[in-house]
């Protein structure tokens, strides 16, 4: 069987999956508001992006942006679409929680590990705000949580190369480390090389523009700090095909 490093999409619509999906990715991690770091996608869009690939798809579980530090009512929302989004097909869920002082929410994301028997649970670059990632790696192990997505700590997972690799030998078979940040094609050889990882993850999305926005508007439907403008990011399917021509060469026959 080949193997080879798994490219994970972060995707905002049924467009993205099935571009995602035509130029590579093996697997979808969906959201909305892309441009806020990722929030909680609709029932409806996931159910679109079900029927359109057989990819597994995580959905994330974040009901607004900013921290991850929730009240009890968003909490138990999110505990919602938790069990709403995986029973209407979703592999698994993307969440993280932290404490006030900023550690990992173990009760928290116990429970929500717990609302999905049988499904994986991912734990987002929530946990890159950690102070202590092996500790924080070994809680997260200890929770059974499938997956981390992170940049080590880092702006970008190249900035983060070197505690990415730490990270990796750290959790060795127990956790998995999924590298993410500013994972391009032209980068994505040397994080490979340079860390050890077998997965990866981007968005891979380029700046559309809907022609119903007027050109010379004074008007704006979003905070005054981040403006729309008529524009969205969609997948573009050069970068994925170009990401996994670049990965080719790390292909196996086994």
């Amino acid at each position: 069987m080949p193997s080879h490093i798994l490219i994970e999409a972060c995707c905002a619509s049924p467009e993205d999956v099935l571009t995602a999906a035509l130029g590579g990715a093996d697997r979808i991690e969906l959201n909305t508001a892309l441009t806020l770091g990722g929030l909680t996608p609709s029932l409806g869009n996931l159910i679109a992006c079900r029927r359109a690939v057989s990819l597994p798809i995580l959905s994330m579980i974040r009901p607004r942006e900013g921290g991850f530090c929730y009240s009890t009512t968003l909490f138990s929302a999110m505990q919602q679409d938790a069990e709403l989004l995986t029973g209407a097909g979703s592999d698994g869920i993307v969440f993280g929680f932290l404490t006030e002082s900023g550690e990992i929410d173990r009760m928290r994301t116990l429970d929500l590990v717990r609302a999905v028997p049988g499904c994986q649970t991912v734990f987002h670059r929530a946990f890159d705000l950690v102070r202590d990632w092996r500790k924080s790696l070994e809680t997260l192990m200890e929770l059974g949580v499938t997956r981390v997505l992170t940049s080590g700590q880092a702006p970008t997972a190249v900035e983060g190369i070197p505690r990415l690799r730490e990270m990796i030998r750290f959790a060795g078979t127990d956790l998995e480390i999924l590298p993410a940040g500013g994972i391009r094609p032209e980068n994505v050889v040397q994080i490979v090389e340079e860390t050890g990882c077998t997965q990866v993850h981007l968005s891979g999305s380029t700046p559309r523009f809907d022609p119903s926005w007027p050109e010379h508007t004074t008007l704006w439907f979003s905070s005054a700090d981040a403006p729309d403008g008529g524009a969205w990011r969609e997948a573009d399917l050069d970068i994925f095909r170009q990401m996994r021509q670049n990965l080719q060469q790390f292909d196996t026959e086994e």
